[in-house]
């Protein structure tokens, strides 16, 4: 049997899975989804009274810039513990000749990443699948346990959020005093973000408006004095790109 045949036979055998899966836990009425990769935990919700948390693997991501998929396991950011349990699809790969569960990363559209996902739902043995979706990004996750409230994984995940009163819990983020929802003044950053990104242990969310960028450059950089007058709060995540989106230059 060719990959194509395969592949294909895959994606009809786990849509029933998959289909049962979504109807069982209700994951499709949940507006929002933010994941941890250093728990490899995904969190669904509408508030904070209303949400989900699975344990996941990471299968691969799908770049909406160059139309490429990665495989987890060749993905050096991947921060997840348990991406290595996705081999077992590349050692699948090499047995049979199927060069798209070999190659790390390669060109590819959205009908194969479903198909990638659906045979590493066949090989790992999981709940069902998930795809988060960010302006950039299309990360496609192997469910593998629903999770407690007093679970220790979810414990561990509250303790390292912002309690947010519009958004509920979410990451941590840093801008400025000046911005805010009424006027655009403009939006500097450390580096580029967009929202869902996976951050080194060492990074942050921040940002600041353009009369603060004039400051800090005035003073040769962040010291004492540009400091006292961006004046740096925190934010959660989701209030962080309300802010960018609103606030950047065209």
């Amino acid at each position: 049997m060719d990959y194509e045949e395969f592949a294909a036979e895959k994606c009809q055998q786990i849509m029933q899975v998959q289909e049962k899966f979504r109807e069982e836990s209700g994951i499709d009425r949940y507006k929002h989804w933010y994941y941890d990769a250093d728990l490899a935990l995904l969190r669904l919700y509408n508030d904070d009274e209303d949400q989900l948390f699975f344990k996941y693997i990471p299968v691969g991501t799908f770049s909406l810039i160059s139309e490429t998929w990665m495989w987890s396991w060749f993905n050096e950011y991947s921060a997840e513990p348990n991406k290595d349990n996705i081999l077992a699809i590349k050692d699948f790969g090499i047995k049979n000749d199927y060069n798209k569960l070999t190659e790390g990363t390669f060109p590819a559209d959205e009908f194969d990443c479903w198909e990638f996902a659906s045979i590493a739902l066949d090989t790992l043995d999981g709940m069902g699948l998930y795809r988060a979706s960010s302006e950039k990004l299309q990360s496609y996750f192997l469910l593998t346990t629903t999770l407690g409230e007093n679970s220790p994984e979810v414990i561990n995940f509250k303790q390292k959020k912002v309690e947010c009163k519009t958004h509920g819990r979410s990451r941590a983020a840093f801008v400025c005093q000046h911005l805010d929802l009424e006027n655009p003044k403009g939006f500097e950053e450390s580096f580029e973000t967009y929202k869902g990104m996976d951050l080194d242990e060492d990074d942050d969310f921040a940002a600041w408006c353009d009369e603060c960028e004039k400051v800090r450059i005035s003073y040769n950089g962040w010291n004492d004095d540009s400091e006292e007058f961006a004046k740096i709060k925190l934010i959660c995540e989701d209030c962080y790109f309300d802010l960018k989106n609103f606030n950047k230059s065209e």
